[in-house]
């Protein structure tokens, strides 16, 4: 890749941040498996403070990693637009970040690589980890009603406002009416109070925290429109893989045993998120957990990509073979 396409695609990166970005966070360093033993090779994974990437923490906890031969690294970012460059520069070796990100990355020319699910819909609208919000009194009873209305997303031409559109234009609605407001997920709520917004792109915890203070969720957009979305990844470069086929290897296996480890103990889940968020223990009791999965939904992905090209978010779709898992 030439150096010149290198920089425009990671410019365009930049904007990007994985879904959660924003959320209630421990400023400590996460924890590393293992005893720093000779035998262990060690690697540094991007992450972000929110219970989508709880798996990894209990694997580091639960050694799994270790019995794979790694020492993690763990660290913390606000978001994808300083992941995917720590990951990209070499860095970082592995990232988390939502695929919407992943799909926009490709097409700019920056060579990523998907190697595990994170974060997947529950498949339910009505109890998702991610929900669009508004007040009761709002008028906005379905989904077909946030036509023309103000809704609040973290980040702009991503995952919340291309979902949000695509399954207002499925229900009959004037999806181009929508106006999308920037907004950081910790200040949604309050926006909505004030009426500077008629709706918001919560996910956990901010979706407990706002039905907390009265709202009411219209729909998940993470369960609908795209069926079983894998929502957010694990991710590497093509150099990195290449260099290093068998840590990469180690390194998805891991992964996961992880994920299903804490598909199957949600409670587990629940009792590591203190450990790297600062959210309350009568939060975390009410939480919506996201589907841990073992694959990636290629399906899925295609579609979102396909959201991406219609929404004008990509130019062209990237070639799927080449960011999507080898396995």
């Amino acid at each position: 890749m030439s150096r010149l396409k290198y920089a425009v695609g990671l410019v365009a990166i930049l904007g990007l941040t994985a879904c959660g970005g924003g959320s209630p966070s421990s400023s400590e360093v996460a924890p590393s498996s293992g005893s720093g033993g000779a035998s262990l090779e060690q690697i540094e994974v991007g992450v972000i403070p929110i219970v989508d990437v709880a798996p990894i923490y209990l694997g580091v906890k639960e050694g799994i990693f270790e019995k794979e031969g790694l020492e993690l690294k763990l660290t913390p970012a606000q978001g994808g637009a300083a992941i995917v460059p720590a990951v990209t520069s070499g860095q970082m070796d592995f990232g988390f970040s939502n695929v919407t990100s992943m799909i926009v990355g490709r097409s700019k020319g920056l060579p990523l690589k998907m190697m595990a699910p994170g974060g997947s819909t529950t498949g339910d609208t009505k109890a998702d980890f991610a929900s669009v919000m508004t007040k009761p009194d709002s008028g906005i009873k379905d989904i077909a009603g946030l036509a023309g209305h103000k809704v609040g997303v973290n980040t702009l031409n991503n995952i919340s406002d291309s979902t949000i559109s695509e399954a207002v234009k499925q229900a009959g609605g004037d999806y181009k009416s929508i106006h999308f407001v920037e907004m950081a997920f910790p200040d949604m709520t309050a926006q909505l109070a004030k009426g500077n917004v008629d709706a918001i792109a919560a996910v956990e915890p901010f979706v407990t925290m706002s039905e907390a203070d009265g709202n009411v969720p219209v729909f998940s957009n993470y369960a609908e429109p795209v069926k079983d979305l894998t929502v957010a990844v694990y991710f590497s470069t093509d150099q990195y893989v290449a260099e290093h086929p068998e840590t990469a290897a180690k390194f998805v296996r891991a992964m996961k045993a992880s994920q299903q480890y804490a598909q199957e103990n949600p409670e587990k889940v629940k009792a590591i998120l203190p450990e790297y968020t600062t959210l309350k223990p009568e939060v975390i009791e009410k939480l919506t957990l996201p589907t841990y999965n073992t694959e990636v939904n290629a399906a899925s992905i295609q579609q979102v990509a396909d959201i991406s090209l219609d929404r004008g978010l990509i130019d062209k779709k990237p070639d799927m073979d080449k960011l999507l898992p080898t396995d």
